[in-house]
């Protein structure tokens, strides 16, 4: 995949003009650059186009190398590289969020409200080892930065969004507090109505969410934090992707964080976490929806699973002046995943909420990190790390014999499930190490850093590998399915000037036993998932350059390449070369800005073979969208923007796709279209 991405901070800022201008955030952001070797950091809450995003995938989708597999109109799976799922690690304040739905309807980022959080940072593969096992594609942070107050003060952060198709979003962020702790309220809402694509055919698409997280803080000293957070959030969304729309996103998290800084001369940092969250999704085909009494689901029906993980960390920083860094440590996880399902209140089914609920898999990993950064030379630096993890799985009803669960496709426990007779527990577990050595150099030539890096990470196979929808959940295919072990290099080079900003970033690896997904041939078949061996290959691409204080242009472009060598074939699900392109003119309080999004046709694909979340339908063709935005900063506390994306309303389909119902007129025969002409309207305001 190829993709280009525009970073569209005002042009004052990069040459330098006027002391306002400089402490003015940037109107809309098109897309964050890469910044360090490997690592994106952008502000959730700056204005951005396209339309600001409604989860935590749709958020992703405009950093170079992103993209996003639509379901309806919320709820999407963030794609970096080619590689979904387990393989990009997405954590919220340090904590494990899982979804529990076997058909990926509810991925961790459709519970994340991203303009709840300052940071949003992106490390691009195997090049870190301190946030769990497994991250071959890369690990995204979600997180909120509060420090020790020096003196008593309060501060909010709130904005309202109105757009097409009923869309409208309410958020804040609210925090006060003194030299003794801190307390801070985050809550948004967020809803829209089905769209309409450029053809004017309208998408099941609809959504409704809301969240509200309460973090309080005690700060006797500066080197001190004790710090407990509670959140709770819910929601439903309709999908355009599936022969059901989940109804429920229930979330309630609880974490404690405990952090001592400056013990000693060397030890910088002492940090203790534990996290709870907990997910209970529903799905059903008659909330948002009528049964459809041709199809596969002529009955009412309803589907109810949740996913509890708990975890926690313990780590260290030291450090030997400006020379070495150490950060070490331990982590762990447990995660339980339950369903049930039947029917609405009454039915033949039975009322899926009085049904006990059936633990299907047990899933937890425990492991020990080192991470060490080196500048042995002016201007060189080395960092190396390496972690060892034994990770393990459960699985509570496993086929004895090649049996698949049935017409339904739904999880275990419910109808079309297997036989009482035929299931059995089984368990499996490895010891995975991973590592990876980076060296860094700044050219003394120019203002420009070079990087070389190689990574190794072995990734134990996921829920939805073993026992989601699409996967065999017979015994013998629980106990073969080995884990992914990827190598791969990865190489560029950053360049920051005054008025230039410029990046490039290329990558190259070999994955043995890479799991892939071998979908059904028919509505009556289940999946399977195998291992083979295969090639990946890409990279990424940014350039922003002032040509006067007031006007500023950006490219920015991804490219990702899978081949399967076993089968000799492509690797399935690679979004095709992307580019955008942006022209901003920017003049103190205001600005304008054009982004023309290019994308090409693909061609390389695997027809019925995929990820856990879609499948090649087939090749696709090339497309481009124009948008424009614009906006007004009302000094520096209010910030007016607005934008029209797909201005041209053109009609067009993203390649990557969640895989077709399983319904008469539906399997194997639809894409997703893309809204069509949107408009928007944004009011941010700080105090």
């Amino acid at each position: 995949m190829i993709a280009l991405a525009l970073n569209l901070t005002p042009m004052s800022l990069l040459a330098g003009e006027g002391p306002t201008a400089q402490t003015l955030e940037p109107i809309v952001v098109t897309a964050p650059m890469q910044d360090t070797p490997l690592t994106v950091i952008t502000r959730p809450k700056t204005p951005r186009q396209p339309l600001p995003a409604s989860d935590g995938a749709d958020f992703l989708k405009s950093i170079p190398g992103f993209s996003t597999i639509r379901k309806g109109g919320s709820n999407g799976d963030p794609v970096l590289r080619g590689m979904v799922g387990s393989r990009l690690d997405i954590l919220i304040d340090g904590g494990q969020l899982g979804g529990g739905c076997p058909s990926r309807m509810d991925p961790p980022t459709a519970y994340i409200a991203p303009q709840l959080y300052d940071r949003v940072t992106v490390i691009k593969g195997p090049e870190t080892v301190l946030y769990g096992p497994g991250n071959s594609a890369g690990v995204v942070l979600f997180e909120r930065e509060i420090t020790r107050y020096a003196e008593p003060a309060y501060s909010a952060d709130a904005s309202v969004l109105a757009g097409s198709w009923g869309r409208n979003d309410v958020n804040a962020d609210l925090r006060a507090g003194s030299p003794v702790g801190y307390l801070g309220v985050a809550a948004n809402h967020t809803h829209s109505q089905d769209y309409e694509d450029g053809n004017g055919h309208r998408v099941h698409s609809s959504y409704d969410r809301w969240n509200t997280d309460i973090t309080a803080g005690w700060t006797p000293d500066d080197n001190t934090r004790v710090e407990v957070s509670v959140g709770k959030g819910n929601g439903q969304a309709a999908y355009a992707f599936s022969g059901m729309d989940g109804v429920r996103f229930l979330r309630e998290s609880l974490g404690l964080k405990v952090v001592q800084q400056n013990l000693s001369a060397h030890w910088d940092e002492l940090k203790v976490q534990l996290y709870s969250n907990y997910t209970d999704h529903v799905m059903d085909n008659y909330t948002l929806r009528h049964p459809d009494p041709a199809g596969m689901m002529p009955l009412a029906m309803a589907s109810d699973v949740d996913h509890h993980a708990r975890g926690g960390r313990v780590s260290g920083t030291w450090r030997w002046d400006d020379v070495v860094q150490l950060d070490a440590g331990l982590d762990g996880s447990t995660s339980i995943h339950d369903s049930r399902t039947g029917g609405p209140a009454g039915s033949m089914l039975g009322y899926y909420l009085d049904i006990p609920r059936t633990r299907d898999a047990r899933i937890q990993a425990v492991g020990a990190f080192g991470e060490l950064r080196w500048s042995f030379a002016p201007r060189q630096r080395l960092i190396t790390g390496a972690r060892l993890d034994h990770a393990g799985t459960r699985g509570y009803e496993l086929a004895t014999g090649n049996m698949s669960r049935g017409l339904s496709g739904m999880a275990p426990g419910g109808m079309g499930s297997m036989p009482a007779a035929a299931i059995v527990s089984a368990g499996r577990s490895s010891i995975l190490p991973a590592g990876f050595a980076r060296y860094e150099r700044d050219l003394s030539s120019a203002p420009a850093t070079f990087y070389a890096g190689l990574g190794y990470v072995e990734r134990f196979p996921d829920y939805w590998e073993l026992l989601g929808r699409h996967a065999d959940t017979s015994l013998a295919s629980f106990k073969s399915l080995a884990p992914e072990r990827t190598t791969q290099l990865d190489i560029g080079l950053q360049y920051h000037a005054r008025k230039l900003k410029a990046w490039v970033s290329g990558y190259a690896g070999v994955v043995d036993d890479f799991i892939l997904i071998h979908y059904p041939t028919t509505p009556m078949d289940t999946g399977d998932a195998t291992n083979v061996r295969a090639r990946i290959a890409g990279g990424e691409a940014g350039i922003t350059y002032a040509f006067t204080a007031r006007w500023k242009g950006d490219a920015a472009l991804a490219a990702a390449w899978g081949d399967n060598r076993t089968e000799q074939r492509p690797l399935p699900q690679m979004p095709p070369l992307e580019m955008r392109l942006g022209l901003a003119y920017d003049h103190h309080d205001w600005s304008v800005a054009g982004l023309w999004r290019l994308v090409a046709a693909q061609r390389r694909v695997s027809v019925g073979e995929g990820n856990i979340v879609g499948q090649d339908l087939g090749p696709s063709g090339g497309f481009g969208v124009l948008s424009i935005n614009g906006g007004y900063r009302f000094g520096k506390k209010i910030t007016l923007t607005a934008g029209i994306d797909n201005l041209l309303d053109k009609t067009y389909a993203e390649h990557i796709n969640a895989g077709p119902p399983a319904l008469a007129g539906y399997f194997g025969t639809t894409r997703i279209n893309e809204p069509g002409r949107t408009g928007w309207l944004k009011l941010d305001m700080k105090l």
